[in-house]
Formats: structure tokens, C-alpha cells, sequence
């Protein structure tokens, strides 16, 4: 009898949360698998279409290049943003003067609202008044239209991308300070400088965090959408599709084509895409991941 009332006690005490996940999880995500099988213009009752939206995809020329970019920004920004934040992050384990003030200097960018970091770059990518053409003015270099330019506007969205590395700094950082020590005084006693101790050391220790955090990285980058979206609608000429990337795509088919039906199956391949890239991630990972306990 005491068991079933702590068994009642412990269903009431998480009822909250799960009436969330079934209103607001399951149901949504239920719907939309349903809604990914039918032509569902919003305003009209959804119409079963099995499996034609998927097929759809393969046809759909603005699909494929909304998928190649996507996979083009990922391929950059990953290893780019992970390099840049281990770097910061053993810059920042050293004891230097003033590290406090760094440390919140590098985190501070990711508690920017997106809309306003947007807003932020737009400035600084002007063309002609913008704060980084005026910068390369000052070193002799004329500075490209970056946000109309199709060639250069992928490397203005990494660049953006880059800004944001302060919350898997903090994350290595935390990690750094978890390394034994004695690892450290084995490896200066075999005479290894700096890099060769970061390389050897502090990088196999940190392996599992740099897995997770490049798996964050994968999903980010397959949903990338906010400041892209904002630049893109606030920069006027230029190729509209030069960074126009898979969940911009989805939304649009969503809200402004009103192809709800279509937007849904979009959903539920970007999701078996994500799962796949991280499955590979996971399995690449096994032998170069380092676990204590193991």
C-alpha cells in the first residue's frame, strides 16, 4: 500500500511536465509526421497524398541547393568554431591578469538576443559603411560587398557563426580544469614543450567534450535560420538564395507558401539527417575518444 502512494505521489509530482510533453511535444511532433503525408494548405483541410512529398524533395531544385549550403556552412563553421574555442579556452586556462574580465568577454556574445546580433552584423558587413570594410581601408584593402556579394556572403555567415563560440569555450575551459596535473608533470618531464603537451594531453582528456560539443555543433548547424533569415530580408540586392539555407526553406513553405504538408516532411528529413551525421559522428569517434573509466 505505501509503495502504490509513493508510486501516485511521484505520477502527480511529474504530471506537470508530462501534460508539457504530451501538449507540446509528442502531439506537435505526431501531427507533423501525419501532416508530412498530406497537401495541407493551412486554411483547407489536409489531403492524403502518401509519400509524394518526399519524392517531391528529390525534384525540387531549391531543396537541393538549400541542403548544399546548409552542408557547405556546417563543413566550415564545425571545425572552425571547435578549433577557435579550444584555443580560446587554453588561453583563457593560463594565469594571466585580468582573466575574469575575459572569460566574461567570450561568454557575453551568446546571451545577445539573435535578432540583435543580426542586426549588429548587418551594420558591420556594409559595404560601404560597415566597421570591417573600414578596417581593411585602413590597411589598404578594399573590402567586398559582403552580404549582396554571392561569393563572399558564405564567409560573412561563418564569420557571425565564430562569434557565437563563447558557451563551448566556457564548457572546455570547465573541462581543462578537470586534467590531473600529474599528466601535465610526466609530459614536462619527457620534455614536452606547450603544443606537444596540449596535443598529448589536455586534448585526449578533453576528447568527450569536444565530441558533444561538435554534435551540438551538427544540430545547430543543420537549423541555422535567425540571423541569416533577418540579414537576407534586410539587405536589399544581391542573390536572395546565395545564403539560403535548409530550415529558411522550411519556413518559407511553412508560413509563406502555405505548404504545411510539404514544410513537415522537410521537418522529419532534416531529423533523420541530423540522426545519421551523428550516428557517423559517434561512430567516427570510437577510437579517438578517451574515457577515464574506460
Amino acid at each position: 500500500m505505501t509503495d502504490r502512494r509513493e508510486n501516485i505521489s511521484g505520477w502527480i509530482w511529474i504530471s506537470p511536465w508530462l501534460v508539457g510533453f504530451l501538449a507540446f511535444m509528442l502531439a506537435p511532433a505526431a501531427l507533423s509526421l501525419y501532416y508530412s503525408f498530406t497537401e495541407y494548405p493551412l486554411l483547407e483541410a489536409p489531403v492524403w497524398v502518401g509519400m509524394e512529398n518526399y519524392g517531391r524533395m528529390l525534384r525540387d531544385e531549391v531543396f537541393l541547393t538549400a541542403l548544399r549550403k546548409t552542408f557547405i556552412y556546417g563543413a566550415i563553421s564545425i571545425p572552425l568554431s571547435t578549433a577557435l574555442a579550444l584555443v580560446i579556452a587554453a588561453l583563457l586556462s593560463a594565469k594571466i591578469r585580468g582573466g575574469r574580465f575575459y572569460q566574461a568577454a567570450v561568454f557575453l556574445p551568446t546571451l545577445v538576443p539573435m535578432a540583435a546580433s543580426a542586426m549588429v552584423w548587418l551594420w558591420l558587413f556594409n559595404g560601404e559603411y560597415g566597421l570591417i570594410n573600414r578596417g581593411l581601408e585602413l590597411i589598404g584593402i578594399d573590402g567586398p560587398n559582403w552580404l549582396t556579394s554571392t561569393r563572399w556572403v558564405m564567409t560573412a555567415i561563418v564569420i557571425v557563426s565564430l562569434w557565437g563560440v563563447g558557451q563551448a569555450v566556457v564548457v572546455y575551459y570547465a573541462a581543462m580544469k578537470e586534467v590531473p596535473d600529474h599528466l601535465y608533470e610526466a609530459a614536462s618531464m619527457d620534455g614536452m614543450g606547450p603544443a606537444r603537451r596540449f596535443w598529448n594531453v589536455t586534448l585526449p582528456m578533453l576528447s568527450p567534450v569536444v565530441l558533444f560539443n561538435v554534435v551540438t555543433l551538427i544540430i545547430g548547424a543543420m537549423q541555422v535560420f535567425v540571423i541569416p533569415y533577418i540579414i537576407t530580408k534586410a539587405t536589399p540586392g544581391g542573390d536572395p538564395r546565395a545564403m539560403y539555407f535548409y530550415t529558411m526553406y522550411m519556413y518559407d513553405n511553412a508560413f509563406v507558401y502555405g505548404k504545411m504538408g510539404y514544410a513537415s516532411a522537410m521537418a522529419w528529413v532534416q531529423l533523420l539527417v541530423t540522426l545519421v551525421l551523428t550516428a557517423m559522428t559517434f561512430a567516427v569517434s570510437r577510437k579517438a575518444v578517451y574515457y577515464r573509466g574506460g
